[in-house]
């Protein structure tokens, strides 16, 4: 079994928090760090409040939520929360002029969220219809926006100058974010939950294998985006094995 070490989740970015992020970046501009990073001191300091974030909220929401939940429910929840971002991979899809795959990516999500019952059930896949992933950042990277320097925001992770503003504009053609609030927020949390719980035994690998967690983080996740901008399609993931680890 494997799983993708990236940005645990993105649920709502307001602009205000976007435009916050952005003065403090600026300010921070001369300071020292490597080619990619010259961020590094403010991004290390966010990097480690996020762990303390993690450990203390986030990695027993999701071992709790692990042993309750049966692994049919889990992973129809995980399936639910998939098909919703296919939405934002058909829109991105247009914008990259991908029409091709823009057919592929409807019938992929017509299928699930009919037959399937709104995603709970992958009948798409079964059927060959394989999943694409496509999201702002990808499309601002294929329009020429370079990617800029490394960047990690509070709650959300890995990021880049590029990728950052796209959490803002995915999030909000995201179908949760549709829905009233008190809604959103209960989907929201059970999608960070759900996704953190799909982690545990990747970043437990993590701690034990990686000599600096966060340079291992920023290396592999600049490398996979640039990756997927520069081939212009979907291309495997950055993957660890974490077949028979104990969560």
């Amino acid at each position: 079994m494997k799983y993708q070490i990236s940005a645990l989740i993105r649920p709502n970015m307001t602009l205000s928090l976007m435009v916050c992020l952005l003065v403090l970046v600026s300010s921070c501009s001369t300071m020292s760090g490597s080619k990619n990073d010259p961020l590094e001191p403010m991004n290390r300091a966010i990097f480690g409040f996020n762990e303390i974030v993690d450990d203390n909220i986030l990695k027993p929401l999701a071992k709790t939520y692990k042993y309750i939940t049966p692994d049919p429910i889990e992973t129809g929840v995980s399936n639910f929360f998939s098909n919703a971002g296919e939405v934002s991979t058909i829109v991105n899809d247009v914008l990259q002029l991908k029409f091709d795959q823009t057919g592929h990516d409807v019938l992929r999500f017509s299928i699930n969220t009919t037959v399937g019952i709104l995603g709970i059930f992958d009948v798409a896949s079964v059927m060959g219809f394989q999943k694409n992933r496509e999201d702002f950042g990808q499309t601002l990277g294929y329009w020429g926006v370079p990617q800029g320097p490394y960047l990690v925001i509070p709650f959300f992770g890995a990021s880049s100058f590029r990728d950052a503003p796209g959490l803002y504009a995915d999030q909000q053609i995201s179908p949760i974010e549709q829905l009233h609030n008190k809604e959103e927020l209960a989907l929201t949390t059970l999608n960070i939950v759900d996704i953190r719980a799909r982690l545990l035994r990747a970043t437990k690998i993590l701690d034990a294998a990686a000599k600096d967690k966060y340079i291992f983080i920023r290396e592999s996740y600049l490398q996979q985006r640039e990756v997927l901008v520069n081939d212009g399609k979907n291309t495997e993931e950055f993957e660890i094995d974490v077949d028979g680890v104990d969560y």
